[in-house]
């Protein structure tokens, strides 16, 4: 027999800082007992994120600098849902066209997470493309600022989770992601939810 799990309500809301891509907020939330706490949050606005998977089972993997941690790092093509009414499957889709100047023939679902729940609401969808073409060399995408420094390489999904476990790639999509890849492929794909599927926010 379970116990009633507390309901946590929000009395107030203070907001602290308003962006593009996040909001800062500090909430007045009911705890357990009667009292009160104030929880400071990040409201984002969600990430895709895509492994790309070709026919000889390399994946593709980026490297881009990250100012928050000064240094460059190994991540999946991925990117912001914030264009307005863009569905998550032509979100990662750009996005792998844009970074990797790729196309794919099939997209599913692979796994979602919240990237650090005790402080941020972020959730990130990670797709899994496979059927890989070209984007056509008239058609690529123009890349800025950090994404301009973007190499982009090949390399074997064991290798991959390998990099995982030595602590070699350490953001938070690229490892969700090349795990799910690699259990998904080692049980037949048969897994997967459809690149459609409902998100929990």
């Amino acid at each position: 027999m379970s116990a009633v799990e507390h309901r946590y309500e929000v009395r107030s809301r203070q907001e602290r800082y308003r962006g593009r891509i996040f909001d800062v907020v500090t909430d007045e939330v009911t705890m357990p007992g009667g009292g009160t706490g104030l929880r400071d949050l990040v409201r984002h606005v969600g990430a895709v994120a895509v492994v790309a998977l070709d026919d000889a089972g390399q994946v593709v993997l980026i490297r881009q600098y990250r100012h928050p941690v000064g240094r460059h790092l190994w991540e999946l093509p991925a990117g912001l849902m914030d264009v307005s009414g863009e569905e998550l499957p032509a979100a990662a889709m750009r996005e792998l066209a844009e970074e990797a100047d790729l196309t794919a023939g099939r997209v599913d679902v692979l796994v979602d997470l919240h990237s650090s729940p005790g402080f941020t609401n972020e959730i990130v969808r990670v797709f899994l493309a496979r059927d890989l073409g070209d984007v056509p060399a008239d058609e690529r995408h123009e890349r800025h600022d950090e994404e301009a420094d973007l190499q982009v390489v090949r390399i074997d999904l064991d290798e991959a989770v390998a990099m995982v476990l030595a602590g070699e790639i350490t953001n938070a999509s690229a490892v969700a992601g090349l795990l799910a890849a690699a259990r998904a492929r080692d049980t037949g794909f048969t897994q997967l939810r459809r690149a459609d599927a409902p998100l929990r926010r």
